[in-house]
Parts: structure tokens; sequence; C-alpha cells
């Protein structure tokens, strides 16, 4: 189950733009992972419902569409390589994308409104089976190939040429009377038995095993030692051209059937359709023959035949208007499921992971499936012993599409209500699916995440206290609590013994700790890691209560019933009830008032008082958004409090002064379209310095 998302129709621009950024900056991380690192973490169907909810997004704010925007993209600039750039003459474009029928059906009506065709004017479109391969061009000047590149970003890609001369499929020369200039393009792939047998050798050599035969395609074809391209048994099928100085024929199926003719293989279920019915059925029988295929296939891309009309139609950003790939459905197989276990996040979440009778699912042993939370249980009716049809979308962990014996008697499964790890209560928020620990510090599977949040610089701010040092000093078993890290001056000589540290290092270590004996009261409560309490969210509540022990006071009685304890948390601006919820559920738990008052018996927060200042921005609204390159983001919020101003984190009607460092993307073009005050990071610096 994936995160409720709001409708377009119900979003602000702001919510819009933000969404918007997420999206651009998921799809260009997946997208480097996958063909710039052949080492993709989400499946094909994942991938494309971000890309189909950015096309949505996109289509009700063309206003806020972004120069960085996924629609705009096509693959992934190539990462630091060994080989070689290449610049592409004519652009290697992707494909857009239909999900079903009815996609496919508008497609064919978007190409004749585009053509202003005649109801009767028939429209043939090419068919054939989307080979999940690497894209490849091939150059030939003179009927002699003298470049063979990988696709890239669509404009550059990695020179190849040497590592192609190993792969038997590709000729290298055309047969006279080809054009002088001709680039034939295409993918390379592995089939599934050269797949298998690479994985096997793999394996007893101790080496890397690749997820699937796109990936062993990928790795095998760009590599700097042609010769171990040579060792893999890779397959090449053409299925277009790029830069021609001649196009031989008037329709794609004439170029494709020349292309055939020079000795390149092409899709053996490649045909001509006429119209939309023959699509779907050529689509169906494509589907039918999937798994008994040598090679693996994600789809069936249809293309427009008539090459002037393929002109006319021309392209959108990254993707021909004549072309589009009808994606197939994920794989599934049916298993047993034998178990379900719990595992805990770090931030408390309890995920269920079903544990399968091995399955092979798309060439794939699953043995593991996500069962995502407890609703998603409840919703499938699973329980150890049921036979569930299993989905592979990818090379993540599958999913568990349907239960097949949901009838069956067997007892249900009662998702736990306590920890497995520590034995805390686990709640879930209202309005949330998640079930999470209310441990928190005592929880073994939270503990050590939550020390290093409470010594990171937006909290206490301990040097000499790093990640590593936490995992040592916790494996050693001398911090179990944050008042544990308040007792290390009694380990000094133990410490000392360890391997790397020296008498200084330790000093140096032990009065960093010793300095926070006295600390800010809200960068204590932020240090805890309670749920929803960020370190804005601290510093209104101790804005408000100015000692720890009346916000605990306050909170428990929350927790209690106390409706006017509620009422006063959530009169103070910026806290909800989620965060009331999250305070209640934390000192509602014994193990956390145990951590809370050990921590007090060893620090003493004074008073917390926010001094302000009489300044220009006094009683104004103010949002920092960029990168700052002087202070924290956290510093910056603090400043603006001290000078008497509320610092918000999105841009609305009711912001008076955005502060922009460079990066400054949705939230700086939204201030500007409402003509709301813009200063930069230095002129930020000035307002602070003239209010002394």
């Amino acid at each position: 189950m994936g995160i409720k998302q709001s409708a377009p129709v119900d979003m602000t621009d702001a919510d819009a733009a933000n969404e918007l950024m997420r999206l651009a900056k998921q799809i260009a991380h997946h997208n480097r992972l996958y063909h710039a690192d052949d080492a993709p973490e989400i499946s094909d169907p994942e991938f494309d419902a971000l890309v189909r909810r950015n096309a949505e997004l996109e289509a009700a704010f063309p206003h806020l569409v972004r120069d960085d925007s996924p629609s705009r993209q096509v693959g992934h600039e190539i990462a630091a390589s060994p080989l070689s750039k290449v610049t592409h003459e004519v652009r290697m474009m992707s494909l857009d994308n239909a999900f079903n029928d009815e996609e496919v059906a508008d497609f064919v009506g978007r190409v004749r409104r585009f053509l202003n065709l005649a109801q009767d004017e028939p429209v043939a479109f090419t068919a054939e089976d989307k080979i999940d391969g690497l894209s490849c061009s091939l150059r030939y000047e003179q009927g002699r190939l003298v470049r063979a590149a990988t696709r890239g970003d669509g404009q550059v890609g990695e020179d190849v040429t040497a590592n192609v001369a190993h792969i038997a499929d590709i000729p290298q020369a055309l047969p006279d009377g080809a054009p002088d200039i001709f680039e034939v393009r295409g993918e390379v792939y592995m089939e599934r038995s050269a797949f298998a047998e690479l994985n096997a050798r793999q394996e007893e050599a101790g080496g890397k095993l690749f997820a699937n035969p796109r990936n062993a395609a990928a790795g095998s074809l760009r590599q700097k030692d042609a010769n171990v391209t040579a060792e893999r048994k890779l397959r090449f099928w053409a299925h277009g051209w790029g830069a021609a100085s001649d196009i031989p024929g008037e329709t794609q199926a004439d170029v494709v059937a020349c292309i055939e003719e020079w000795g390149f293989p092409i899709s053996p279920l490649f045909t001509r359709v006429e119209d939309l019915d023959e699509m779907l059925a050529h689509y169906a029988k494509i589907l039918e023959q999937r798994d008994d295929l040598a090679y693996e296939i994600d789809g069936v891309v249809y293309k427009v035949d008539r090459l002037d009309w393929q002109q006319r139609l021309g392209f959108v950003a990254k993707a021909p208007r004549w072309a589009i790939a009808r994606k197939f459905p994920a794989e599934q197989a049916e298993t047993t499921l034998e178990s379900i276990d719990i595992q805990v996040g770090r931030t408390g979440k309890l995920t269920p992971v079903g544990r399968l009778a091995p399955v092979l699912v798309g060439g794939v042993t699953v043995t593991n499936v996500t069962l995502h939370n407890r609703d998603e249980i409840q919703r499938l009716g699973v329980r150890p012993g049921d036979r569930v049809v299993v989905q592979r979308a990818g090379d993540v962990i599958p999913q568990v599409v349907r239960n097949v014996t949901p009838d069956e008697d067997r007892e249900p499964f009662v998702f736990p209500d306590h920890c497995p790890e520590c034995g805390s209560e686990a709640v879930s928020e209202e309005g949330e699916v998640d079930v999470r620990c209310t441990g928190g510090l005592i929880c073994p599977a939270q503990r050590t995440e939550r020390l290093k949040h409470f010594v990171s610089r937006a909290a206490l701010d301990i040097e000499g206290l790093g990640e590593k040092t936490i995992d040592q000093f916790f494996a050693l078993g001398w911090l179990e609590s944050p008042a544990d890290i308040f007792r290390l001056r009694q380990r000094r000589e133990e410490i000392l013994a360890l391997e790397g540290w020296k008498d200084k290092s330790v000093d140096n270590l032990l009065a960093s700790v010793e300095s926070k004996r006295e600390p800010d009261a809200a960068r204590l409560l932020f240090g805890l890691g309670i749920r929803h309490v960020g370190a804005v969210t601290a510093r209104d509540l101790m804005k408000n209560f100015h000692e720890l022990p009346a916000l605990r006071e306050a909170a428990e009685k929350a927790h209690a019933g106390d409706e006017d304890a509620a009422a006063m948390l959530t009169s103070i601006d910026g806290i909800g009830s989620a965060v009331v919820e999250a305070l209640g559920d934390f000192f509602h738990e014994d193990h956390n008032k145990q951590v809370w008052d050990d921590l007090l018996s060893e620090v003493s927060p004074p008073r917390y008082e926010v001094e302000t200042l009489d300044s220009p921005v006094a009683g104004k609204t103010v949002v920092f958004t960029g990168k700052l390159e002087t202070m924290s983001r956290d510093e910056a919020k603090a400043q603006a409090e001290r000078l008497g101003a509320k610092a918000a984190g999105s841009v609305s009607a009711k912001t008076d002064l955005l502060v922009a460092g460079p990066g400054a993307g949705s939230k700086l073009k939204k201030a500007q379209e409402l003509g709301i005050e813009v200063v930069d990071e230095a002129g930020w610096a000035e307002i602070v310095a003239a209010a002394g």
C-alpha cells in the first residue's frame, strides 16, 4: 500500500510544487540507479507510478513544470566511467507508456486527431515485443561499423565499439548499396539461459551475482576490458534507426525489413497491424507467449507505420508522438505463506515480512514478501499456511496480490500491540496505517540511531561522539541511554585502553560531554527523538512551558483525557493533535519515563527563555529556502525567532519574507508570483546585524 495522494483538484500550488520537487529528485535518483549504475532498487511498476504521478500533476499545474522535470529527461547523464563519451547526432528518445487497452485506444485517438484524419482513414502500426535490454546505437559509414554507443541520457552515451565486436548478431559491415551513413538502433540483451550460466560461474568464482538479465547485459557491455564482454553471451536485435544519409523505405515496416536483410536480427514477433483491434490482439498473443520466450520482455511497442506521418507527428519533450509502449502487468506465481515476521525499523515502525515457500517468479527465486503494514494484512486476510499469489515487479521484495485460501479454517494473524524487540506498546496514530514502537531510546532496534540523533549538531551537538564511536561504545555496553553519555567520565581509563584513543582525544571527548551539563532545553527535547517533535516544534513548546517538567505534566494530563491540558497544548502556534498524541504516548510508557528521569538526574537545563529583539521582521513570517552557506537551517530559524519573527516551512499569502539561498526552487517561484519580498543570505545577515 502506498502513501495516499491528494487529487490535483484538491491541492494548492504550494503542495503541488513541493510534490513535483520530490518527484523530480526521486525519479532522477532511480533513473541513475537503472541507467548509469545498472542497480535498480525499485520495480518498473513502482517507477512507472512515480512518472505517471508527475505527469498528472504537470497536466493540472502546467505553470509549475520544473526545468529539471522528469518529463524532459531521457535515461540519465553518464556517471564517471572508464568508457569515453559519444554525442549522438540524432537524440535517442524514450517512449511514453500505456498500461491498459483504454490508454492504447487514447494513443490511437491522439494520432488521428493530430493528423486530422477522416473517420474512415485507416492508420496502420507496427507492433513488436519490447525486450528488456540496454539500448545501443551502431553507426555505419561507407558500409563499415565505425562506432557503437549506449543511449546514456539520450544526447551523450558511452563508446562500446570494441565491446560490440564480440556480439555475433552485429555485422561489422553492411552490404553494397546501403546508405553512406546509417545508424542501426536496437537492444543488447542476454537470454535467460545465458544469464543463469553467467550467475552460476560468478557464484563459483565468488564474484558479483546479477539481479536479472537486463543488469547482466548492461554490466557485460559496459566493460572497460572488451575481453570480459567476449566471455559473456550477449545478443542484439534491431528495432529502429538514428542518423541516416538516406532512408531505404517509406514505412517503418519497410525499413525494418531492409535492416533485417542487411543481417541484423529483429524481433520474431514483429508485425504490422491495421487497426486498434489488431493492436490489442497482438498484445494478447505476445503476453500469452511471454513465459516461453528465451528472453525477458516487459511490454509491446506500437509505432505509426507511415514515415511521413511520423515526421508530422514529431516529438514531445523526450518521446515521439508516433510511438508508445504498452507495459505488461507484473509477473505472478502462487506459493505458500509459511510465516509472518515483524521487523522493527530505526524509527520504531513495525513492518510485517512474509516468509514464503521458495517460488520462481520471472526467473528469480522469491522467498520473502513485504506485507507493508497491519491494514494490508487485514485487507488480504493472510495467515501462515495460506496459499498466496505473489507479484514480482522488479528486483525489490515482491508483494502479495491476493490470498487464494481465505476461507480455510485457520486462526487469523494477530498483529502485535507490543514491540517484539523491547516489549513497549506499539501504537498507530489517528489517520495513519503504520504501527510504531513507543519504546524510543530503550528499544534495541532504535537505540543506536536515537543516540546518534541525541548527540547530533541540531540536538546536543557533542563533538567526538560520531557514529562509529557510538556503535563501538554501544557494543561494549557503555551506552544504553542518553544519561550514559554523561557517565562516560567514569570510563576514562577503559576508553583510553581502546585502539586509536589517546589522552588528548579522550579528554576532548569528555570535555565536550561535560560542557553540555546545562543544555538548551529545546535542543534536549528535540534530541530525545519523540515522534513529530522536530527542532522548531521543540522550541515552540519550550517557549510556552519554559521548564521540561511542566511540559511533561501537561502531556501526561492530556493523555489521561484532561481536555484543558490538551487544549492548552494545541493552542500553541504550530502544535497540533499529532504532536499532543505523540507526547502523551511517550510519557505513558514507563521505559521512556525512566530514560527521562535518568537523563534529568545528569543534566540541568536552565529555564528556557527566548530573548526577542526589536527588528524589522518582528511579528512577521519568514521562510528559508535553498542552500544556506554560512549557517544551518536550524540556526537561521533560531535567529528569526530571536528577532521576533515566525519561521515557517512553506510559502503562502501569509509569508512576509523569503530568504533564498543557492538552489532555491518552487518556494522562490511561488514567492515571486505572490509578490513576497525576497532577500539572499547576505541580505538576511544585514537584517540580523542591524537588530544587534
